[in-house]
């Protein structure tokens, strides 16, 4: 029996892949059959993505699907596949908040305060991002477009430098992973304000949702399987059954909640629904704030 290998459109290390690997080790071990990763980094998860759209619809090809598969089918203009009409959605994993955080030099301890001193001081606040039309770039863009305010978008080559920048107060405000900033936020070194998923945070009890000062506000970072468009059914149906299976195993659960994330059971039309509404909500953002890609 061949390896069914797992694309994944980051380099190695990341939480799409730490939670890939997860993945394929307890699928291995449950359906007796070798689960391999393979990294193929690069056009922003589209390199990996088309891969998996034009791989035998078998099930030997998974891809990992990440909020770039619903953001990209608007950010650029000319892909080669459509998400939604291309890829059969397997199972959701994972879920994660970003965290709305600030540099502590300015004077904000609330969002309400975070508004008021932006309005006061239109242009003069510097937000940062893992890079435009990322899933940070646009939380950053949405929290703009809803609260009407003026910030001045400063992209960045991924998250950590970004990150690094809002610690030395190169840049005010920043939303990022609860990954990349949970130990600066402990620490004390920026200051959170919000998470940004609709419910309080596990890993983040204390800091409130966005949408209790801007209701309707949503955003996080999300990770789930995507196979080729005709894979049959049965095949998808076994994949579901055991990644919602392992989801519910304490081991893999911690492991999951030390990553900062939710465990994110479902079924394949659950994960369809969510990538279907993405789209939609990221594709007007894009349009509104006439976002363009690298």
């Amino acid at each position: 029996m061949r390896p069914v290998r797992i694309l994944v459109g980051f380099a190695p290390a990341g939480g799409v892949d730490i939670a890939a690997r997860l993945m394929a080790q307890w699928l291995s071990e449950r359906l007796g059959q070798q689960f391999i990763v393979e990294n193929r980094p690069g056009g922003s998860t589209n390199i990996a993505t088309e891969a998996a759209v034009r791989a035998p619809p078998d099930g030997y090809t998974l891809v990992m699907l990440s909020p770039p598969a619903a953001i990209n089918a608007t950010l650029y203009e000319k892909l080669n596949f459509n998400v939604i009409r291309d890829i059969a959605p397997v199972a959701t994993v994972l879920r994660a908040p970003y965290v709305l955080a600030v540099n502590p030099s300015i004077p904000v301890k609330t969002v309400p305060e975070l508004i008021r001193y932006a309005k006061a001081n239109p242009g003069k606040l510097a937000i940062a991002s893992s890079g435009p039309g990322s899933g940070l770039h646009l939380a950053g863009e949405l929290f703009k477009m809803m609260t009407a305010v003026d910030m001045v978008h400063v992209p960045y080559r991924g998250e950590a430098p970004a990150v690094t920048d809002l610690i030395g107060g190169q840049v005010q405000v920043m939303f990022s992973t609860t990954t990349a900033s949970i130990e600066h936020i402990r620490g004390g070194t920026v200051r959170a304000l919000a998470v940004t998923t609709a419910a309080r945070a596990e890993v983040l009890p204390e800091i409130p949702p966005l949408s209790y000062f801007l209701p309707g506000y949503e955003a996080s970072f999300w990770v789930g399987f995507g196979a080729s468009r005709n894979t049959p059914v049965q095949i998808i149906q076994t994949l579901n059954k055991e990644i919602n299976a392992a989801l519910a195993e304490p081991k893999i659960k911690a492991r999951i909640t030390d990553l900062g994330s939710n465990a994110l059971p479902g079924s394949s039309a659950d994960f369809g629904r969510l990538l279907a509404e993405g789209t939609e909500k990221w594709g007007k953002v894009i349009r509104a704030a006439n976002v363009k890609p690298e």
